[in-house]
């Protein structure tokens, strides 16, 4: 019993890190296309990145 908790406990910390560097890439993705799209000059990418640019206090004007 105790081998299988220490087994499971092992592999907790390489799960953990896996998920942080997910969201990590996740996050960065994220922020890139919203910074991209905020500085995008065709009209229809900044038409249709409008709304979340300005809930997010992205200025675009």
């Amino acid at each position: 019993m105790n081998a299988k908790l220490s087994a499971n406990a092992a592999a907790l910390p390489s799960s953990r890190l896996e998920a942080l560097k997910a969201a990590a890439v996740a996050l960065t993705l994220g922020f890139g296309l919203v910074w991209l799209a905020g500085f995008a000059y065709p009209k229809s990418v900044h038409d249709a990145a409008h709304d979340t640019r300005h809930a997010l206090s992205f200025p675009c004007h």
